[in-house]
């Protein structure tokens, strides 16, 4: 061989070794870490009691005895406690004309709080940001309140920007795909990312039982995330981003319409939560299992899942009235803990029948749909906190994400625990009493005796107190 021929086979074989080099490198920095997230928690003096609530119930002059009823038993069953938050437009008794100030000073308020606290536990300067991504779902202004964060912290001319709008309560892991891809094709990036819900524009004051339903689930909250696929920064990170799925159903007019924001028949905006709900959530979260299950489970389990359903499929088609139980596939083959949703009480046992989930399983959902309530795309970072305070994440371990939003959409991501977790976050001061004794909710005491009065003769005296 002469000496040409061994330097093309020689630069060859570089090249090929350059190639394969690069591709390894490249997958290195496509990994999505989170640094740490904050929580919000408002103010105490924006705690929802029991009796306050009433208060504003009373103030509706547009409820009857019949729409009393109706929230009372909402409330009573939605597994929310005493110490939720809300606007201040509320506790002002503006509910009925909030003002546009009321929606971004809420937000104001939110920004400063969780993302300083973010920036001054993680060490980095606001300058080092490279790309924000905030949903707020409720709220549009001009300028957008990403670029009031922009302005707040003086963050870089050169900073990617992505403001979501309309995203509903699945918008948290919709910013995180956006921060995922970005991170596919640009080495040595931090991202922040900030979800939260505007309530105070949002707030219905009508009686429209499918409209007023909302203002018993959702509560004021927000988290600030910080992101990076840096690889110095790998050792400081809580959690490894393994797989995300989204799933649209956009397309079917059902699940289109059965979470929406309208008018009613008096031209009052408010939130419409449909009865075709629970068939179009269950649709989406069946059809995302199937697309993230492969992803995230071992081998032997799609096997022995896949068996198993055929097996199922050929006797319910031999014998027509095969009763056996359809089988389930088993999550926790793959899967340490799970991050729910807190969409409600339903919504929560539904999710952990459907899966076959212990009540240890359901235990942080359960709480933080107690502590916070509904906090719409940030109330899976309030679950994870939980987790987080309890001690229970450990380094290896998988968590599973799973939301839904209007559209109608179901999201999910598994997680992998990258270190052992022990910050208590925004439970600092009530971790210890969770979960307690008892989630009975006292406005059935407080209130019970309205189930007994006749719609004819009904009125509420306008000296009446709340007890």
């Amino acid at each position: 061989m002469d000496s040409i021929s061994i330097f093309l086979y020689a630069l060859f074989i570089f090249c090929l070794f350059l190639m394969i080099w690069k591709i390894l490198d490249q997958r290195r920095h496509q990994n999505c870490y989170i640094l740490d997230y904050q929580c919000y928690k408002p103010t105490n003096d924006r705690m929802l009691s029991t009796r306050f609530c009433g208060e504003v119930i009373r103030r509706n002059k547009n409820l009857g005895l019949n729409e009393y009823k109706f929230l009372l038993k909402a409330i009573v069953s939605s597994g929310i406690g005493e110490q939720t938050y809300a606007p201040r437009m509320v506790f002002y008794g503006r509910e009925e004309c909030p003002t546009y100030h009321d929606g971004i000073s809420e937000m104001d308020e939110f920004f400063h709080h969780s993302i300083d606290k973010l920036f001054k536990k993680t060490n980095i300067p606001p300058s080092l940001i490279d790309v924000l991504v905030v949903n707020i779902s409720m709220l549009a202004t001009i300028p957008s309140l990403s670029s009031r964060i922009i302005n707040h912290y003086k963050l870089r001319e050169d900073i990617k920007v992505y403001n979501l709008t309309g995203m509903g309560c699945s918008a948290s892991l919709i910013s995180i795909n956006i921060v995922q891809n970005i991170f596919k094709i640009e080495k040595n990036k931090l991202a922040l990312v900030v979800t939260s819900e505007s309530l105070s524009p949002n707030w219905y004051s009508g009686n429209d039982r499918s409209m007023i339903l909302a203002n018993c689930l959702f509560r004021s909250g927000g988290c600030a995330i910080l992101l990076t696929n840096k690889l110095d920064l790998k050792n400081k990170a809580m959690f490894k981003l393994k797989c995300l799925v989204r799933t649209h159903h956009g397309a079917k007019d059902e699940s289109y319409n059965c979470c929406i924001q309208k008018e009613d028949d008096q031209a009052r905006t408010g939130f419409h939560l449909d009865k075709h709900l629970p068939k179009a959530a269950t649709r989406a979260f069946v059809d995302n299992l199937k697309a993230i299950s492969p992803k995230i489970l071992p081998i032997r389990e799609l096997l022995r899942f896949s068996v198993l359903s055929t097996i199922h499929r050929v006797l319910s088609q031999n014998s027509g009235k095969f009763g056996a139980r359809r089988p389930m596939i088993n999550l926790k083959t793959g899967v340490d803990h799970f991050c729910l949703h807190t969409g409600g009480k339903a919504v929560i046992d539904g999710i952990g029948a459907n899966l076959n989930l212990s009540e240890y399983d359901l235990e942080p959902a359960r709480m933080t749909l107690h502590r916070f309530g509904n906090t719409s795309a940030s109330s899976l970072w309030y679950v994870l906190g939980y987790m987080e305070a309890k001690k229970r994440l450990k380094k290896g371990d998988k968590v599973f994400m799973i939301s839904f939003g209007a559209g109608f959409k179901c999201n999910s991501c598994l997680w992998e625990v990258v270190r052992d977790l022990r910050d208590e976050n925004v439970w600092e001061d009530c971790i210890d009493n969770y979960p307690p004794k008892t989630l009975e909710n006292p406005f059935l005491e407080k209130y019970g005796w309205l189930q007994n009065e006749d719609p004819s003769t009904f009125y509420v005296p306008d000296d009446y107190v709340i007890p």
